[in-house]
């Protein structure tokens, strides 16, 4: 008689997404879950739907030659799902929107928005949140704005990618350019129309960066350099415990780096047995490594139950957000 294999991580996944989504309909007054929003009622019908959606994509995801792509696919369909509704918004449709106020998507207002107004709101304390759960997930999973970096550097494909030069003084110049700014918007008191004209200037260069240079250069340039979120996950993800390291079975092959689109796997981060700080945790270089060199950590556990972990909170999260996704 054939054993049946039970797995574990699909189970978990599933009911703690589903847990998670009933405890945030219980607990928050007004209907947070979109589909609830529009079919009073509905909620209850999809939240099982959705954490059969995370089971399946953690089932997927546990293959480490299938990561990378389901890891794009899924993330391109949060971005898609968030920016429908932004568009739904713009027309006047407000019950796509999570206050009744639009909001301009530039994940770089996360920070210069908290600055300009000189207080913590919903948006930097779900960014912390994720970043203390999940480490630098919010960049490879959740970012409303990273997939379409990361479908435009998958656009040219390359080999052995160049590292990209003075990467550390660009990025904290940026982030500093953003600070800067709201904090001298809001010593002269300027009227908000300026903060608006400089949140969407930021983001329609940016999206100009995805355009001409991550394509060109088949890296994601405005998550790695550009984004000022990207910049402060690169030193706050360590507050999370989850690391990823490189061990003496390495043959520096360098294979991994035709994988990796964050600029955290060149040969100097190889030798010292780590990607660098931009790294996402991804995983997608894993499969791209012969000698299984590149590992999880988490504490004490063996890498393959750390990747599982992180595997568990990475995908919950990500279909947490997809079902309340709202601008």
């Amino acid at each position: 008689m054939k054993t049946i294999k039970i797995n574990w991580l699909v189970i978990a996944t599933s009911i703690f997404t589903a847990s998670v989504l009933i405890f945030v309909k219980l607990k928050v007054s007004f209907p947070i879950i979109i589909f609830d929003k529009i079919f009073s009622g509905s909620a209850y019908l999809i939240i099982p739907l959705f954490s059969i959606y995370a089971g399946f994509v953690v089932s997927k995801m546990q293959d480490v030659k299938e990561s990378a792509k389901w890891r794009k696919r899924t993330w391109t369909l949060f971005c898609v799902v968030f920016f429908l509704q932004f568009i739904l918004g713009l027309f006047g449709y407000d019950e796509f929107l999570m206050t009744g106020k639009m909001h301009i998507p530039v994940p770089a207002l996360i920070v210069g928005g908290a600055v300009y107004e000189m207080k913590i709101s919903f948006m930097p304390i779900l960014f912390l949140s994720t970043i203390l759960l999940s480490g630098p997930a919010w960049c490879s999973h959740l970012c409303y704005f990273g997939a379409f970096d990361s479908i435009a550097s998958d656009m040219k494909k390359q080999g052995f990618l160049k590292s990209i030069k003075n990467k550390n003084t660009l990025k904290h110049s940026f982030l500093l350019l953003v600070v800067l700014t709201a904090i001298f918007l809001r010593i002269f008191d300027a009227d908000i129309k300026f903060a608006i004209i400089g949140g969407i200037s930021f983001g329609v260069v940016g999206i100009a960066i995805i355009v001409f240079i991550s394509r060109s250069r088949s890296q994601m340039f405005h998550c790695t350099v550009y984004c000022p979120i990207g910049t402060i996950v690169s030193y706050m993800k360590n507050i999370s415990p989850f690391r990823m390291y490189i061990d003496d079975s390495c043959t520096l092959c360098q294979h991994c780096t035709t994988k990796c689109k964050y600029d955290a796997l060149n040969l100097k981060d190889i030798i010292n047995k780590k990607p660098a700080k931009t790294c996402t945790l991804c995983g997608d270089c894993l499969s791209a490594c012969a000698s299984t060199s590149i590992k999880y950590k988490f504490f004490g556990l063996k890498p393959q139950n750390a990747r599982n972990l992180y595997l568990f909170i990475s995908v919950s999260l990500h279909a947490i957000f997809l079902c309340l996704a709202r601008i």
